[in-house]
């Protein structure tokens, strides 16, 4: 199977860097990073997604929003019109539901199959080839789709038809930032009140207000004062938008995550299109005078 791989950022390159042993052909909106990946890897690159799409069997798109996904789809020189008949598109986006059905739709009519891909993990798990890959889409396509995301996943899950992988991926990214503020909130005022922060995740690591979050993203980020930059806020804020409609769609009304989708706006406007998801604790240590610090 020839596989085509379009978009190589942050999590996408190193997803598309387990793929190189098979035939494989990349694209990038800027085409220098394409063209640098080829000759790493010593695979092909295209200019056009739809010079892609002439020439392979399945393609994989990994882009900021599923706006993103239509545009190469159907944008000019779009590789909705390159792909054969029974060829293969897996939307690793973390993208609208909505958005999925409608693309997934669009594209049978042309004989070509979709699921909607979505990964957790991160960049370390994109890295190390332990990603979580929620698939939407019919036995069938998900049957193809897993042979090629076991490439670099450890748990492809067929979550059912089309969109409910970005539903899921959704939900769980709307709880990552129940998490973080949830998290900052807590640990600003324990700090603030006397009590060492590396003591106070400690103890919380071991008792039932655990999380990821804590256990993870709090020492190796926070409490060390590194603050990478792995994923945007506003990407955070966008994923939490898509699990409202979510919830809305199906007559939940859903008052925490409403709320909590409100808070993360406004840590999005208050530090731009730029900062890094966990930069919205900042906020709270600004908020009480104080470090969350080791």
């Amino acid at each position: 199977m020839r596989i085509g791989f379009l978009g190589l950022g942050a999590i996408g390159r190193p997803m598309a860097s387990h793929l190189v042993d098979h035939d494989l052909i990349v694209w990038n909106r800027t085409t220098s990073v394409a063209r640098t990946f080829a000759a790493q890897h010593g695979v092909q690159w295209a200019d056009t997604p739809r010079a892609l799409a002439h020439q392979v069997d399945a393609a994989i798109t990994c882009l900021p929003t599923s706006a993103e996904v239509a545009a190469v789809l159907w944008g000019p020189d779009g590789m909705a019109e390159g792909l054969a008949p029974d060829s293969l598109v897996v939307d690793c986006t973390s993208g609208d539901p909505a958005e999925s059905r409608r693309m997934a739709g669009n594209l049978a009519e042309r004989g070509i199959r979709f699921v909607d891909a979505p990964v957790s993990g991160g960049t370390n798990g994109a890295e190390a080839g332990t990603l979580t890959v929620m698939v939407g889409g019919t036995d069938e396509a998900y049957a193809r789709a897993a042979v090629i995301l076991s490439a670099f996943a450890s748990r492809v899950e067929h979550m059912g038809p089309v969109g409910a992988g970005h539903a899921l991926k959704s939900v769980n990214q709307a709880l990552l930032a129940t998490n973080i503020l949830a998290l900052g909130e807590g640990l600003a005022a324990l700090v603030k009140v006397g009590v060492p922060a590396a003591r106070a995740v400690q103890v919380l690591n071991a008792s039932s207000g655990r999380s990821f979050v804590s256990e993870r993203l709090i020492p190796d980020r926070v409490l060390s004062g590194a603050w990478p930059a792995t994923f945007r806020l506003a990407l955070l804020d966008k994923d939490t938008s898509i699990a409202l409609a979510v919830l809305e769609e199906a007559g939940i009304r859903g008052p925490v995550l409403h709320r909590v989708g409100e808070l993360l706006h406004q840590a999005r406007n208050q530090l731009g299109e730029e900062a890094d998801y966990l930069e919205a604790i900042k906020l709270y240590e600004r908020e009480a005078g104080v470090e969350i610090r080791e």
